[in-house]
């Protein structure tokens, strides 16, 4: 198992279809990812709040299947470090550096950079880093275990089927467009 440990924030977890990517690279050893179930809250109430139609139960199983589905994901026993930790431009945001510094991630992936300063996270060895930033790298460490995990998850597409085109657009459209960029030219792979 990976040693290189990365925190989820909420931001991620929606939409679908970049928690589906992450969830999948979390499952193939070249990292450990972890969050919350204060996270899981988070994302859930996001999607509650976009999506008022969607009903919490059905949100609150996928919580469940992600944690069935990533070993060792859920950092909890953190509450006590996030009185003091201050800092950040958002004190909602303490719970995830307390989760990160927890369980000793090197990284916190969020879209929000700006709520995780270099300043802050930096005594704690801890880094923020874009969706889009992390998945390249992880592309560059091992495109073929990043194509399997998309591989994976277009099967799982079966009604409607997705092409690679289809995922890598959509990607693109959430904020990965680096990483849509590389996709392309990989997209026979998956």
């Amino acid at each position: 198992m990976a040693s290189f440990t990365v925190v989820y924030d909420a931001c991620l977890l929606y939409p679908a279809s970049i928690r589906d990517l992450v969830v999948e690279l979390g499952r193939t050893g070249l990292l450990r990812a972890k969050w919350t179930e204060r996270i899981h809250s988070e994302w859930i109430s996001a999607v509650l709040r976009q999506r008022p139609e969607l009903v919490r139960s059905r949100l609150e199983r996928v919580a469940e299947l992600m944690n069935a589905a990533v070993d060792d994901c859920l950092v909890s026993g953190f509450e006590s470090l996030e009185a003091g930790l201050t800092g950040l431009p958002d004190p909602n945001d303490r719970h995830v550096l307390a989760a990160a510094i927890h369980c000793r991630a090197q990284e916190i992936v969020t879209f929000n950079i700006r709520d995780f300063p270099d300043a802050v996270l930096h005594p704690y060895g801890i880094r923020a880093v874009h969706p889009d930033t992390f998945i390249e790298h992880l592309l560059d460490l091992n495109s073929e275990a990043v194509c399997g995990a998309i591989r994976r998850i277009r099967r799982r597409l079966a009604n409607p089927p997705c092409t690679a085109e289809e995922m890598i657009s959509n990607y693109e459209r959430h904020g990965l467009a680096v990483s849509a960029s590389i996709l392309k030219t990989r997209a026979s792979s998956f």
